[in-house]
């Protein structure tokens, strides 16, 4: 019998140790005529950051007590494959069942809906998980979800968080995680941050939905090949955004914030 894709996902979960997706949101939310993309992005983000700051710690030093001789890039490298396995099963499941027959469009169509939440949720995760590799740790909500945003929008997130904070690359991020931000609204940065990932991925992502609602057994291939390249994306960016990550771990099994890789060439 075929796992559903959130019952899929779920496994993955458990065997990797990642903590439980803290919703899926109805299909129904995106028929929903008086909420906007940017309504819905919202929704989705506060839902999927709101992960606790100790089950991340917990997840990442799980990775690490299994791994115990790799340093932080290669537990970020895991963290990363662990990411795109899950966008890449849960990709594949919807287009699974756009060629069942019976299945109609609009039930699809809401499968999708539940599949972005997917996708975001995994994306958040990574984006806290990987910070907190970095030894950023950001407590309150608002920067939480600056973190997850521009983190997903990489080079281009930086930037807006980088001159909304008076810092530049990955500083401006590591800045998320101090104590005090005079005369930054978070909120209006957030809304910003917001709309450009709409653009970015909700433009991106519109072959890759069609594509899932191909009959016959093609979509599944297309919806598992389409959300690793949108994963994939995702991966280049948070590399981008954070930077090189840090060379050791201390003593304190803490990660050495300020010893950094120097990039290549």
């Amino acid at each position: 019998m075929r796992k559903s894709k959130s019952v899929a996902h779920s496994d993955d979960n458990r065997r990797s140790g990642a903590p439980a997706p803290v919703t899926y949101v109805d299909g129904r939310a995106a028929q929903n005529a008086g909420k906007s993309s940017l309504a819905i992005l919202t929704v989705l983000v506060d839902k999927a950051q709101r992960l606790q700051q100790p089950a991340v710690a917990k997840y990442v030093r799980r990775v690490r007590r299994k791994h115990p001789d790799e340093g932080p890039e290669q537990v970020i490298r895991r963290l990363e494959k662990h990411y795109l396995r899950s966008v890449t099963a849960s990709g594949g499941a919807v287009g699974a069942a756009a060629a069942i027959p019976g299945v109609g469009t609009l039930t699809a169509l809401g499968a999708i809906t539940a599949e972005s939440a997917v996708f975001i949720e995994a994306s958040a995760l990574l984006a806290l998980a990987v910070a907190e590799v970095h030894g950023i740790s950001p407590a309150d909500t608002e920067r939480r979800k600056t973190l997850v945003l521009a983190v997903a929008l990489g080079e281009e997130g930086t930037s807006v968080v980088g001159k909304a904070l008076g810092a530049r690359g990955g500083d401006a991020i590591a800045k998320l995680g101090v104590p005090g931000m005079p005369g930054v609204n978070l909120s209006t940065l957030n809304k910003t941050l917001g709309n450009r990932f709409i653009k970015k991925f909700t433009i991106g992502k519109a072959p890759v939905v069609m594509g899932k609602l191909i009959p016959g057994g093609i979509g599944a291939v297309v919806g598992g090949v389409g959300n690793r390249a949108l994963g994939s994306l995702v991966v280049r960016n948070a590399r981008e955004a954070f930077g090189p990550p840090p060379r050791f771990w201390d003593v304190d099994g803490e990660v050495l914030a300020h010893q950094r890789t120097i990039e290549a060439g």
